[in-house]
């Protein structure tokens, strides 16, 4: 079987980047099939995270980003030169490939994918929530035109041979579609784990330092509770344009001593396994993969309960908790209660573990698998 990806850049250390990297490198190494990642914006960048050398890469050198800080008016113009360039270039391509399966990873092909006549099955998975675009809360002109396209979803989505979501609750968002499944991310445990080992009193957040992440909210309520844990860190791992903003913010509350944030790291396994409790602060995702990788290393995780994620992956009060989206002081009651109590975090890191199996890699693959040989007729 051949499979294409279709997906910006290889180069980021995003979970969407994670997820392809394993998926892909399963397909080549563990099943023998022929994997192409097509990308827009590699730009001779290296790629993040490790693909096996039996994929193969091409670039179609579109480069969104030169137009980003453009003008509404003259964005909306190159836009559709560069979308109609992106379109030219990925039909012919495909119509080279001949491929079997053709993924969009909902990055910009996904409005003109399903047209290109290769013989290909066309699949489109989403890895954020439905109401993405709204949830930016973008003012202006640019709310509208985000409501605009959340309305083109409806109807781009119901073109393809299958719609992969990652929760219940999104797949409840788009209704009863016929061609919709509902599959999550899985993550690969790299080591075995001790859940009674000692671990530095440490809290890790984990993802790209972006308005999106919400670690103003974090950072704030480690304000209200930081000189009630003198003993006590908090590493943010990421990088992004709210780098400085950030920091600024630490600096003002005078938490220097308390707060790092951190340059992302391959081995985020280690940070795992040697920290307390993982926080996910986000204002919207579309599952939580930090969240999986953390329980898979025995750490109870506090989240809050925003679209979509959480309350798909977390049973509150018993491997993690879950805290009001925004309430801030309940955030940081939250975690100064699982910081001051080492019994409670050894029993939900136990939980974790088990919650973790049922969001196997090997498991979730197969999920795919059956998927994939149900759309081209294949037996397993």
């Amino acid at each position: 079987m051949k499979i294409v990806y279709c997906i910006p850049s290889t180069s980021g250390s995003g979970g969407m980047e994670r997820v392809l990297s394993d998926k892909a490198n399963y397909w080549a190494d563990i099943l023998n099939y022929e994997v192409v990642i097509i990308t827009t914006e590699q730009q001779n960048r290296k790629s993040f995270f490790y693909f096996s050398p039996k994929i193969t890469f091409y670039d179609l050198s579109i480069n969104y980003k030169a137009i980003q800080g453009y003008s509404l008016l003259k964005r909306l113009y190159w836009e559709l030169l560069y979308k109609r360039k992106h379109r030219n270039s990925l039909f012919r391509l495909l119509k080279n490939l001949r491929a079997d399966i053709v993924v969009s990873m909902f990055s910009g092909e996904e409005r003109f994918l399903y047209r290109v006549n290769d013989g290909s099955k066309k699949v489109l998975e989403i890895h954020f929530s439905k109401y993405f675009r709204e949830q930016r809360n973008r003012k202006g002109i640019w709310r509208g035109i985000d409501k605009f396209k959340s309305y083109i979803d409806e109807y781009i989505v119901k073109q393809y041979a299958a719609f992969v979501v990652l929760t219940n609750e999104d797949k409840s968002y788009w209704g009863n579609l016929p061609n919709i499944y509902v599959i999550p991310n899985g993550y690969k445990k790299i080591d075995a784990v001790d859940v009674q080992q000692e671990r530095k009193k440490q809290i890790v957040a984990v993802g790209r330092l972006v308005e999106q992440k919400g670690y103003d909210r974090l950072i704030a309520a480690w304000n209200l509770i930081a000189l009630q844990l003198p003993d006590w860190k908090l590493q943010i791992y990421g990088e992004g344009e709210l780098y400085d903003e950030l920091l600024e913010m630490v600096e003002r509350y005078k938490l220097l001593d308390s707060v790092e944030i951190n340059a992302p790291v391959r081995d985020i396994h280690l940070v795992y396994q040697s920290s307390a409790v993982l926080v996910m602060p986000s204002r919207y995702e579309g599952f939580g993969m930090v969240l999986i990788e953390a329980m898979n290393y025995g750490l109870p995780v506090i989240a809050y309960s925003f679209p979509c994620g959480p309350k798909d992956i977390i049973s509150d009060g018993i491997d993690g908790l879950l805290v009001p989206d925004g309430d801030i002081h309940l955030l940081a009651e939250k975690i100064l209660f699982l910081a001051q109590n080492s019994t409670l975090r050894r029993q939900m890191g136990k939980s974790a573990l088990v919650k973790a199996q049922s969001f196997s890699f090997d498991e979730i693959m197969r999920k795919w698998e059956k998927l994939f040989c149900s759309l081209c007729g294949v037996s397993l």
